[in-house]
């Protein structure tokens, strides 16, 4: 996925959807700030962040999305929204054996 740039509106978005670091650090991983997005933004912050994302974006966001941080709920919204009629299991973490 390409970068997202550091325009104002972006940085405005990022501390809503990822508060607990520096708006700049949030966009430097963008697959990450899309999947936070699809699970905390508003319809605002989606429409800023559809100036700078296509829908390719966010189904490339969807497809690599970081374990833990979508809800079931947004999982499935966003699956049925890129037109996945089998809605796949959430991502999960895995741990290396001891």
């Amino acid at each position: 996925m390409k970068p997202l740039p550091h325009a104002a509106d972006l940085l405005a978005v990022a501390p809503r959807v990822v508060w607990f670091e520096a708006p700049e650090k949030a966009l430097a991983d963008p697959v990450r700030f899309l999947a936070y997005v699809m699970t905390y933004g508003t319809l605002d912050d989606l429409a800023v962040v559809r100036r700078y994302v296509d829908e390719d974006g966010f189904t490339e966001a969807l497809e690599q999305a970081p374990p833990g941080i979508m809800d079931a709920r947004s999982w499935a919204y966003w699956n049925v929204m890129a037109g996945k009629d089998d809605i796949p299991p959430m991502p999960t973490r895995h741990f290396p054996a001891e």
